[in-house]
């Protein structure tokens, strides 16, 4: 029509088309999703309601799906807020409620009751029939993805996408619980396309080629998937392990060094297991715990197969240390009265190599990695990069817990942080993150149920002697 703007016109071209409809989008949402999540059933009768028609669930995938991403943000937040729950009459039970609170247990349970099923959202109904669909708890968990997106997004970080996206979670909490997930081992004869998956998703340690991933699956390595009956053929998480006799302190002997593809385990010689890495593969399912299940199957699984297996520890990479002591430099050199990071002899070390003054010349070096280029300065950062990434391990907090969040995942699930190890990890991407840090974090199975309580509980992290005398060294010399 003429005076229409062409980019509202073409905002939802194929909805249009889909729904023999010209509204403005927003008319548009309101009228579709009016019509798709159905009216929500009186108390009295939600037993006896009859069942929407699939074509409902079927059009509202096929509408969204239709949405580009702008859009998608404007939908899930008319159906959040529109379609959620009755807050009036929430409002009133919740007054009952109190008031019954004199009256016999049974009325008093019995408004809980009415009172619980009210607090249900609307829009939680058509989300159950859409799980029911052929690949419709896939659609979920990519919605979920999209929701998870929007929320680190100002602009559409609102309280109803939130509570939508916590009803979600809760949902597929359920769905995707520990006793309804399948454990399965990828060999070299698992069906392609789960190997190829398994080669995308890899996100600590890319694989390179078909050759690499064949010796992830070979000889002395395992890799394990979980996977659910609604997802066939698509791995939810991903965990390798190397089988050695020593608990590894440098990636490189897992994932570089290999001996022949042909060769026939010594399963005498096997002693140690070592989780050197783990992927979620699914961003819809943040926050649903799956890797710390996937350890304690697999190692089960390993103590069925190796019988006098008595070591279990991770080889972990330390995402964002460099990105932190980064941080902690730029601010030290804003600051007045001395750097408050190094000691004067090691300020004077790097000071003698670099050239120049040590917290600036080291915060350039850092930004491009050409310190790994000197042997000098790699042996003069050692002590003091050692005590610095213990602490942000140790010592740096978010509500509590660890701030790095794969030592807060270990943690969570009871292991020990166990040892520091330099240079463990001298690829490009290791050098960036970490400076070439990784860290075990060891699991004694005896004691990993109290060491996760303890932790969930007081926020204490349990550590060995190497950690802890890190710690007294930072507290003693590092000042920050």
């Amino acid at each position: 029509p003429r005076g229409t703007n062409p980019e509202k016109r073409s905002a939802f071209p194929l909805q249009a088309k889909l729904f023999g409809t010209s509204e403005a989008p927003s008319n548009m949402e309101e009228s579709i999703l009016s019509r798709l999540v159905a009216p929500f059933p009186a108390y009295e009768t939600k037993e006896k309601s009859p069942l929407p028609p699939e074509s409902h669930s079927v059009e509202f995938v096929k509408c969204y799906r239709s949405l580009e991403k702008a859009d998608r943000a404007g939908f899930l937040h008319k159906l959040s807020s529109d379609f959620g729950v009755d807050h009036a009459v929430v409002a009133e039970l919740a007054g009952k409620v109190v008031e019954s609170q004199q009256r016999d247990r049974g009325t008093v349970l019995l408004v809980e009751d009415r009172l619980r099923y009210y607090l249900t959202p609307r829009y939680k109904v058509l989300l159950n029939h859409v799980s029911r669909l052929e690949g419709g708890v896939k659609f979920l968990v990519d919605m979920r993805a999209d929701i998870i997106e929007m929320l680190g997004s100002q602009s559409t970080d609102t309280p109803h996408i939130r509570e939508l996206n916590g009803v979600l979670k809760s949902m597929l909490s359920e769905w995707f619980s520990v006793g309804l997930l399948n454990l399965e081992r990828v060999t070299w004869q698992s069906p392609c396309e789960l190997l190829q998956k398994i080669s995308e998703y890899e996100a600590v340690h890319p694989v390179r080629n078909w050759t690499d991933l064949k010796r992830r699956v070979g000889p002395y390595r395992r890799c394990y998937v979980f996977t659910h009956s609604s997802m066939p053929g698509e791995p939810l998480v991903v965990l390798h392990v190397a089988l050695t006799d020593h608990i590894s302190n440098n990636i490189q002997t897992i994932v570089k060094e290999f001996s022949s593809l042909d060769i026939e385990e010594d399963a005498s010689s096997v002693t140690t297991s070592i989780f050197y890495s783990i992927s979620s593969t699914q961003k819809g399912l943040q926050g649903v715990e799956l890797g710390n299940y996937l350890i304690k199957r697999v190692v089960k699984e390993l103590q069925g197969e190796y019988p006098h297996m008595k070591k279990f520890s991770s080889l972990s990479p330390i995402p964002g240390f460099t990105k932190w002591l980064l941080g902690i430099i730029s601010f030290k050199i804003k600051e007045t009265g001395g750097n408050g990071i190094f000691t004067e002899s090691e300020s004077k070390e790097i000071s003698e190599i670099t050239g120049g003054p040590a917290l600036e010349t080291l915060k350039q070096l850092l930004s491009n990695n050409e310190w790994v280029r000197s042997k000098r300065l790699i042996k003069a950062l050692e002590v003091p990069f050692m005590r610095l990434c213990v602490w942000y391990l140790y010592g740096e907090k978010h509500r509590g817990y660890a701030l790095n969040p794969v030592a807060n995942f270990h943690l969570q699930n009871g292991a020990v942080m166990w040892r520091l190890n330099w240079m463990a990890d001298t690829s490009p991407r290791g050098i960036t993150s970490s400076c070439g840090m990784m860290v075990n974090y060891r699991y004694f199975l005896e004691d990993t149920s109290s060491n996760s309580t303890n932790y969930l509980r007081t926020k204490n992290i349990v550590a060995s002697e190497q950690i802890l005398s890190l710690i007294s060294q930072f507290q003693k010399n590092s000042k920050l």
